[in-house]
């Protein structure tokens, strides 16, 4: 990967982030220690009410987890986002994200008045503020999809959390393929058993992405990829 950077800040526990990044980038997260957490949302720049689609990702690519090679697809059949590279080999698209009256309910209730930052925020209102600072609403939420969790499913259809699954340093890249606003919360999994809120700081930076060549690992992984691949080319040659 070429190593120009344009851009770095670290997420503190609990915090979130927001900005819009062009296509032909790539976005790495780095878990500066053991155990981290981060639910993204993503939305196209040019159309706000294009965005990240779970069930068309996970059903199109035949998967039930995501990492390396799989692509992240809209819910207008384009591709937003690749991943480029995996550490881990395992992110979890359906666990969903963490909710207030969830949170309150299991690491206790914590006031800005009393502990300022150290209050345990939630994926919930992160996502919420954003999106409203942002013209939108907590209407336009959505499925998320959260990186360093392992989420599988046993014979019963139960769904488990896999602890000790992220260790410190743990990285994955995505490589845009659309000019996207990117939203992160670095909150837990809903399904994250610790009974102590986790406090892992996550690196999050933007770096120049290579040219897509015709042996590009993300294009030819399905025949599902390809297509929306093109779908994402046409749209972009359409607006010129």
């Amino acid at each position: 990967m070429n190593s120009r950077h344009y851009w770095s800040e670290t997420m503190s526990p609990g915090g979130k982030w927001l900005g819009p990044i062009g296509r032909g980038k790539l976005v790495r997260f780095t878990a500066m220690e053991k155990g981290a957490g981060v639910s993204i949302l993503l939305y196209n720049v040019q159309d706000l009410t294009e965005r990240y689609n779970m069930p068309d990702t996970l059903k199109a690519q035949h998967t039930a987890h995501l990492t390396q090679g799989h692509v992240l697809m809209s819910d207008n059949g384009r591709v937003m986002a690749s991943i480029v590279q995996d550490s881990l080999g395992w992110h979890d698209p359906i666990g969903g994200y963490s909710l207030r009256s969830a949170t309150e309910e299991k690491y206790g209730i914590s006031r800005y008045q009393e502990v300022r930052n150290d209050r345990y925020r939630n994926a919930q209102d992160n996502f919420s503020i954003e999106l409203v600072r942002n013209g939108m609403a907590a209407r336009d939420l959505s499925p998320s999809f959260n990186l360093f969790s392992k989420i599988y499913c046993d014979d019963e259809g139960g769904m488990h959390f896999a602890e000790g699954h992220c260790p410190a340093n743990a990285s994955v890249t995505l490589r845009t393929e659309m000019n996207i606003l990117l939203l992160a919360s670095n909150t837990p999994n809903p399904l994250d058993p610790r009974p102590v809120y986790p406090s892992v700081p996550v690196k999050i930076e933007i770096l120049h992405a290579e040219p897509l060549n015709a042996d590009d690992e993300c294009v030819n992984n399905r025949p599902e990829n390809l297509r929306a691949f093109e779908n994402t080319w046409k749209y972009y040659g359409l607006l010129g």
